[in-house]
């Protein structure tokens, strides 16, 4: 969709309800010291960059949006554990225009690696990397990648614009302190420069475009109408991005292309934004001690990427976002929705017997996946056939224990229990310690368990039992009611490998802890610190991908209607934003790592110290009390990590 706000030269991207731009309003707020600038053409090679733009940090946690003003620059202190990653933004706002057109001018970001005094380095490009953080709705959500190490940003009137820092922190990286710097300068432009700006990276990155229109106008035979306009719509959104791509600046403004500074000019006139990051010798687990299963909808890649299921194609598209979902710390499965709420889900499309099963299976990272109750790809065995073959080839595996079933979503009635215990009666048939996982948040409507609906809830486990081992239940029951989570729990039977989960989707709302497009970034992180605090040992989110059907990778982003904005979506096609086919991450997807990431700190304290001293630390540092007393600023955050940080590394001779 093209946006109609007040950039018309500006393209951005096709995504649903993006902001359009800022208001050009407010130039109150430069503080620019020298008069003189205000007044014909400004050469940022010849102004100190500070006199053109504000630039300030904000934590990761923070929604910095294209109206958030600007703040006192401070330099950035991080702390991370090996096997972590950290991240922190760098907002930037122009006080005045130095590029003669709507647009403010533009601006080069460079980042160093970063050094310890042992000559120990976290390199740019391998652990850091910078993302533009991409309104989505108005709301900041989508990271874009950057080129490392120099990059181009365009800055726009009266509008914030966002950089997203993450550090990996390898898990062999020394401890220490490393320092670095992020260098932001204002560029001018050079039609002179423009062939000279012109590397291989970005005639390669033209290319791609091009040929990516091509790739969606071309077979376009036996396309009906509606097909055919949402592909030319499409290929021309990517032509527009090519033709309002910096390589061709000169041609559309004042000026030319912006160049490539000296670096004694970067030197003299750049700010420079001091990064520090004190890297602990406290190693995360590779496999999360809290296993969360994430939802992959099958039939979206189908339908956007226009793979046919069960192709090569399909395997590899299958494949990719798997392994790019592995950063998260998540365990994807793949699904496919049946009639009633019957749910087929897979974490490997390949069969049990290929060797990516355990390709897949094996990987560390991965803390639980799903077997599928009946053939992926229609093949020559019967689904009973099948159901045993898988069963017996992985019940002699290592990692068989990270297996579960997921057969239905959210039975309502008596009809749709009977259902999961005779799937899961044939499972348990084959294999007496297979774990069927079921989710709900109510009993049989049309068979009351007890006299009133929670208790009926209740009496779930009682119920399904013994066809049930993990039982998955909505957080929208529990309310701000923690001590019904106890309730909960004491129908648990752990001694017989019963375990509760727990999962969020369309609920709970707004105060609650949930990754709607929206909310607070604590209320994205807190979704996590819930779980630990409850006291699950697992948790479900039905999908990452969920949004409207379309035939085309590059087509619009719809979030699902009659769904809050987010609900489903967890990350977004990279065709939508550029040319690269990687999926982009969103705020909140971060936000779920760092949350997973917060619970093994505190099952570090825990672990010294009891789990009382686990909780009281939530409390003490302000950080989470309950489902509507969370913290909304980042500081207590950093006191819980630090308190961690400083009584667990003493103990290990830090």
């Amino acid at each position: 969709m093209e946006n109609s706000g007040s950039h018309p030269e500006v393209m951005v991207p096709p995504v649903e309800g993006v902001a359009g731009g800022g208001t050009a309003y407010g130039w109150s707020e430069s503080g620019i010291q020298d008069p003189n600038l205000l007044r014909g053409s400004i050469d940022p090679l010849k102004v100190h960059s500070s006199e053109l733009v504000h630039v300030w940090c904000m934590p990761n946690s923070a929604n910095v949006g294209p109206q958030d003003m600007p703040r006192p620059l401070e330099p950035i202190s991080l702390l991370a554990a090996r096997n972590e990653r950290e991240n922190v933004q760098i907002a930037l706002r122009p006080k005045v225009s130095w590029a003669g057109s709507s647009i403010a001018g533009s601006v080069q970001v460079q980042c160093s690696d970063l050094c310890s005094t042992s000559g120990d380095r976290l390199v740019v490009g391998e652990s850091l990397k910078m993302r533009r953080v991409v309104p989505i709705l108005g709301v900041p959500d989508a990271l874009v990648p950057l080129e490392l190490p120099l990059s181009q940003l365009t800055l726009y009137p009266g509008e914030t614009t966002v950089i997203w820092v993450s550090i990996d922190v390898p898990t062999t990286q020394p401890p220490g302190q490393y320092e670095g710097e992020v260098i932001i300068t204002a560029t001018r432009a050079d039609a002179e420069s423009t062939a000279q700006c012109l590397g291989k990276a970005e005639r390669n990155q033209l290319y791609q475009e091009l040929k990516s229109c091509l790739d969606v106008v071309e077979p376009i035979d036996g396309k009906s109408l509606d097909e055919v306009v949402e592909r030319v719509k499409s290929a021309s959104i990517s032509l527009r991005r090519v033709l309002q791509s910096p390589s061709f600046s000169d041609l559309y403004l004042d000026n030319g292309s912006v160049d490539l500074m000296e670096e004694d000019a970067i030197s003299n006139l750049s700010v420079r934004v001091k990064l520090s990051i004190t890297v602990w010798d406290f190693i995360l687990p590779a496999t999360p001690s809290v296993p969360a299963v994430i939802g992959i909808s099958d039939t979206v890649i189908e339908d956007r990427f226009g793979v046919e299921h069960g192709s090569s194609e399909w395997y590899e598209a299958l494949d990719q976002h798997f392994k790019w979902l592995l950063q998260y710390k998540i365990s994807p499965y793949f699904c496919r929705w049946g009639e009633s709420m019957r749910v087929l889900t897979y974490t490997c499309p390949w069969p049990a017997d290929h060797p990516k099963s355990d390709e897949y299976f094996s990987d560390p990272r991965l803390a639980a996946y799903a077997v599928p109750y009946r053939p992926v790809v229609s093949g020559g065995d019967t689904p009973k056939d099948f159901l045993q073959r898988q069963v017996e080839i992985l019940r002699t595996k290592n990692h068989w224990r990270k297996a579960y079933f997921y057969l239905w979503d959210e039975p309502l009635n008596l009809e749709h229990y009977e259902a999961i215990r005779n799937m899961a009666s044939e499972i348990h048939a084959y294999a007496p310690d297979a774990r069927i996982m079921t989710t709900y948040y109510c009993g049989p409507s049309d068979a009351p368990l007890a006299s009133n609906n929670f208790e009926a809830f209740l009496k779930v486990p009682e119920f399904l039992r013994p066809h049930t081992q993990i039982y998955c239940t909505s957080e929208w029951v529990i309310g701000n009611r923690e001590d019904l989570a106890k309730d909960i729990i004491a129908e648990i039977q752990p001694e017989n490998g019963e375990e509760w989960w727990t999962y969020v989707c369309m609920g709970p709302s707004d105060p609650h802890p949930n990754w709607h497009l929206g909310m607070r970034g604590t209320q994205h992180r807190a979704v996590m610190w819930r779980v630990w605090k409850e006291g699950g040992t697992g948790f479900l989110y039905w999908g990452a991908n969920c949004y409207e059907k379309a035939m085309v990778p590059s087509a619009e982003i719809r979030f699902r209607r009659g769904l809050p904005p987010g609900d489903g979506v967890l990350y977004y096609p990279g065709q939508v934003f550029s040319s690269s086919q990687e999926p982009v991450a969103s705020l909140r997807l971060e936000r779920l790592l760092s949350g997973l990431q917060d619970i093994e700190y505190l099952k570090l304290y825990s672990s010294r110290f009891g789990r009382e001293e686990g909780l009281h630390l939530l409390e003490k540092t302000g950080m989470y009390l309950g489902p509507e007393r969370y913290t909304h600023e980042h500081m207590p955050i950093d006191a819980m990590r630090g308190e961690v940080f400083r009584t667990c590394r003493a103990e290990s001779n830090f």
